[in-house]
């Protein structure tokens, strides 16, 4: 399957692994269909890229890189939704805003993406409380990320 992207432009991918995201993703309730794009040469980001919109793509990341102690609850209705039988199903993305500086950058931990990743389906999450933000700092747990890379 080839597809437009934002950032590497026309790409081939392998259709399946699309991910069904049926209720799409907040703020774009029509994009029901992505892929996870890593970066070249950087093993930390990866791009969530609508099949259908070239220009409908999230930098995301596994949040637990930055936050260690990242936790939550998902509620009854996603574990049904992505038909999760235990923890080894899924995984977690929060979308990342990058600035210049890199120091300003910021990441999405109060609506995590979930993924069951033997299913190849996906909701977004909002955390109902007050523990985390749309726009948490970005930490530098990671070696590459302190290099700046």
């Amino acid at each position: 399957m080839r597809i437009m992207t934002k950032y590497f432009g026309e790409m081939d991918i392998d259709s399946a692994r699309v991910i069904h995201f049926p209720t799409g993703v907040l703020g774009f309730p029509q994009e029901t269909e992505f892929v996870l794009i890593d970066f070249p040469k950087q093993s930390v980001f990866q791009l969530l890229q609508s099949t259908k919109e070239r220009e409908i793509a999230f930098i995301v990341i596994n949040p637990y890189h930055m936050y260690t102690d990242y936790t939550f609850e998902l509620d009854d209705s996603i574990v049904q939704a992505l038909k999760l039988k235990d923890e080894t199903d899924i995984v977690v993305l929060s979308i990342v805003t990058l600035k210049k500086p890199f120091k300003d950058s910021t990441i999405n931990l109060q609506a995590p993406i979930i993924i069951n990743a033997n299913k190849w389906c996906g909701k977004q999450f909002v955390i109902k409380t007050n523990q985390y933000n749309t726009r948490e700092p970005i930490t530098l747990n990671d070696p590459l990320m302190a290099k700046g890379e």
